[in-house]
Protein backbone atom coordinates (compact mmCIF):
# COMPACT_ATOMS: atom_id res chain seq x y z
CA UNK A 1 0.00 0.00 0.00
CA UNK A 2 1.39 3.76 -0.44
CA UNK A 3 1.43 6.38 1.79
CA UNK A 4 -2.06 6.76 2.26
CA UNK A 5 -2.94 7.91 5.72
CA UNK A 6 -5.67 4.89 5.85
CA UNK A 7 -2.80 2.22 4.45
CA UNK A 8 -2.50 0.67 7.69
CA UNK A 9 -5.78 0.35 8.88
CA UNK A 10 -6.67 -1.37 5.77
CA UNK A 11 -3.50 -3.04 6.06
CA UNK A 12 -4.47 -4.57 9.05
CA UNK A 13 -7.82 -5.48 8.06
CA UNK A 14 -6.44 -7.58 5.31
CA UNK A 15 -3.67 -9.25 7.60
CA UNK A 16 -5.84 -9.99 10.26
CA UNK A 17 -8.44 -11.83 8.41
CA UNK A 18 -5.97 -13.51 6.62
CA UNK A 19 -4.25 -15.12 10.02
CA UNK A 20 -7.59 -15.50 11.22
CA UNK A 21 -8.96 -17.97 8.21
CA UNK A 22 -5.03 -19.61 8.69
CA UNK A 23 -5.96 -20.17 12.12
CA UNK A 24 -9.52 -21.94 11.08
CA UNK A 25 -8.13 -24.27 8.45
CA UNK A 26 -6.61 -26.37 11.02
CA UNK A 27 -10.05 -27.00 12.23
CA UNK A 28 -12.43 -29.61 11.87
CA UNK A 29 -15.76 -29.32 10.09
CA UNK A 30 -17.55 -30.06 13.20
CA UNK A 31 -15.54 -26.83 14.73
CA UNK A 32 -15.99 -24.96 12.10
CA UNK A 33 -19.59 -25.54 12.22
CA UNK A 34 -19.04 -24.07 16.24
CA UNK A 35 -21.71 -20.93 16.69
CA UNK A 36 -21.97 -18.78 19.87
CA UNK A 37 -24.47 -17.04 21.61
CA UNK A 38 -24.10 -13.45 20.30
CA UNK A 39 -22.44 -13.46 17.38
CA UNK A 40 -23.56 -13.94 14.19
CA UNK A 41 -23.42 -17.44 13.59
CA UNK A 42 -20.82 -20.60 12.74
CA UNK A 43 -17.11 -19.80 12.43
CA UNK A 44 -17.12 -20.39 8.19
CA UNK A 45 -20.75 -18.49 8.07
CA UNK A 46 -18.84 -15.72 10.06
CA UNK A 47 -15.81 -15.74 8.00
CA UNK A 48 -18.17 -15.90 4.76
CA UNK A 49 -20.17 -12.83 5.35
CA UNK A 50 -17.16 -11.22 6.39
CA UNK A 51 -15.55 -11.46 3.02
CA UNK A 52 -18.57 -11.63 1.12
CA UNK A 53 -19.01 -8.03 2.77
CA UNK A 54 -15.74 -6.60 1.94
CA UNK A 55 -16.76 -7.60 -1.22
CA UNK A 56 -20.04 -5.57 -1.48
CA UNK A 57 -18.05 -2.52 0.25
CA UNK A 58 -15.21 -3.19 -2.43
CA UNK A 59 -17.76 -2.95 -4.85
CA UNK A 60 -19.91 -0.21 -3.86
CA UNK A 61 -16.36 1.86 -4.15
CA UNK A 62 -15.39 1.09 -6.72
CA UNK A 63 -18.80 0.96 -9.11
CA UNK A 64 -18.41 -2.28 -9.49
CA UNK A 65 -14.74 -2.94 -10.73
CA UNK A 66 -14.68 -5.34 -7.94
CA UNK A 67 -17.46 -8.05 -7.70
CA UNK A 68 -19.77 -8.66 -5.51
CA UNK A 69 -19.96 -12.34 -4.57
CA UNK A 70 -23.84 -13.59 -5.35
CA UNK A 71 -25.39 -14.94 -1.45
CA UNK A 72 -25.30 -18.30 -3.73
CA UNK A 73 -21.45 -18.63 -3.85
CA UNK A 74 -20.56 -17.07 -0.98
CA UNK A 75 -22.62 -20.11 1.20
CA UNK A 76 -20.44 -22.83 -0.42
CA UNK A 77 -17.03 -21.01 -0.20
CA UNK A 78 -14.39 -22.77 2.03
CA UNK A 79 -11.29 -21.37 3.64
CA UNK A 80 -9.20 -21.46 0.43
CA UNK A 81 -11.80 -19.53 -1.31
CA UNK A 82 -11.97 -17.13 1.23
CA UNK A 83 -8.08 -16.57 1.61
CA UNK A 84 -7.47 -16.38 -2.04
CA UNK A 85 -10.57 -13.94 -2.17
CA UNK A 86 -9.32 -11.67 0.85
CA UNK A 87 -5.79 -11.62 -0.97
CA UNK A 88 -7.18 -9.89 -3.72
CA UNK A 89 -8.82 -7.74 -1.56
CA UNK A 90 -5.83 -6.32 -0.43
CA UNK A 91 -4.53 -5.71 -3.68
CA UNK A 92 -8.15 -3.62 -4.74
CA UNK A 93 -8.21 -1.75 -1.27
CA UNK A 94 -4.51 -0.79 -1.89
CA UNK A 95 -5.67 0.64 -5.27
CA UNK A 96 -8.56 2.10 -4.47
CA UNK A 97 -7.19 4.02 -1.41
CA UNK A 98 -3.89 5.13 -3.90
CA UNK A 99 -6.79 7.44 -5.41
CA UNK A 100 -8.09 10.62 -4.95
CA UNK A 101 -10.33 10.15 -2.32
CA UNK A 102 -12.74 13.41 -1.23
CA UNK A 103 -14.20 11.39 2.17
CA UNK A 104 -17.50 13.52 1.70
CA UNK A 105 -18.37 12.33 -1.68
CA UNK A 106 -21.67 10.65 -0.96
CA UNK A 107 -21.59 7.01 -2.73
CA UNK A 108 -24.89 5.30 -3.71
CA UNK A 109 -25.20 1.29 -3.26
CA UNK A 110 -28.15 0.10 -4.85
CA UNK A 111 -29.78 -3.22 -3.99
CA UNK A 112 -31.38 -5.69 -6.63
CA UNK A 113 -34.85 -4.98 -4.55
CA UNK A 114 -35.07 -1.42 -5.63
CA UNK A 115 -33.70 0.06 -2.06
CA UNK A 116 -30.28 1.85 -1.88
CA UNK A 117 -28.21 3.30 0.58
CA UNK A 118 -26.52 6.95 0.58
CA UNK A 119 -23.78 7.58 2.68
CA UNK A 120 -20.50 9.15 2.42
CA UNK A 121 -17.09 7.58 1.64
CA UNK A 122 -15.59 8.17 4.89
CA UNK A 123 -17.97 6.39 6.18
CA UNK A 124 -18.29 3.53 4.27
CA UNK A 125 -14.85 2.99 4.93
CA UNK A 126 -15.48 3.26 8.52
CA UNK A 127 -17.85 0.46 8.26
CA UNK A 128 -15.91 -1.40 6.37
CA UNK A 129 -12.98 -1.80 9.18
CA UNK A 130 -15.71 -1.70 11.76
CA UNK A 131 -17.34 -5.05 10.30
CA UNK A 132 -14.09 -6.64 9.98
CA UNK A 133 -13.22 -6.11 13.49
CA UNK A 134 -16.44 -7.17 14.80
CA UNK A 135 -16.46 -10.30 13.04
CA UNK A 136 -13.27 -11.72 13.65
CA UNK A 137 -13.46 -11.07 17.28
CA UNK A 138 -16.75 -13.24 17.04
CA UNK A 139 -14.80 -15.69 15.74
CA UNK A 140 -12.18 -15.55 17.97
CA UNK A 141 -14.69 -15.81 20.35
CA UNK A 142 -15.67 -19.01 19.13
CA UNK A 143 -12.04 -20.41 18.65
CA UNK A 144 -11.79 -19.61 22.82
CA UNK A 145 -14.94 -21.41 23.48
CA UNK A 146 -13.18 -24.98 21.39
CA UNK A 147 -10.18 -24.30 23.63
CA UNK A 148 -8.18 -23.22 20.49
CA UNK A 149 -5.83 -20.34 20.97
CA UNK A 150 -7.08 -17.65 18.66
CA UNK A 151 -3.79 -16.10 16.78
CA UNK A 152 -2.48 -12.86 17.76
CA UNK A 153 -4.31 -10.16 15.32
CA UNK A 154 -4.07 -6.83 16.70
CA UNK A 155 -2.62 -3.61 15.25
CA UNK A 156 0.55 -4.02 17.60
CA UNK A 157 0.55 -7.42 15.89
CA UNK A 158 0.54 -6.21 12.92
CA UNK A 159 2.96 -3.70 13.46
CA UNK A 160 5.44 -6.12 15.21
CA UNK A 161 5.43 -8.13 12.10
CA UNK A 162 5.83 -5.56 9.74
CA UNK A 163 8.89 -4.45 11.69
CA UNK A 164 7.34 -1.03 12.44
CA UNK A 165 6.85 -1.16 16.14
CA UNK A 166 10.39 -1.28 18.10
CA UNK A 167 10.02 -1.99 21.91
CA UNK A 168 12.76 -0.45 24.07
CA UNK A 169 13.22 -1.74 27.57
CA UNK A 170 13.51 0.35 30.29
CA UNK A 171 17.52 1.85 31.10
CA UNK A 172 18.81 -0.81 33.46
Amino acid sequence: MDGSLLRDAFGHHVWATLRLIDACRQLEPEQLATSVPGTYGSIIDTMRHLVGADAGYLSTLTDGRVPRIDDADEAQMDLAELRAVTERHGAAWTALLKGDLDPETVVVRRRDDGSETRAPVGIRLAQALHHGTDHRSQVCTALTTLGVQPPEIDVWDYAWQDGRLTEIPPAV
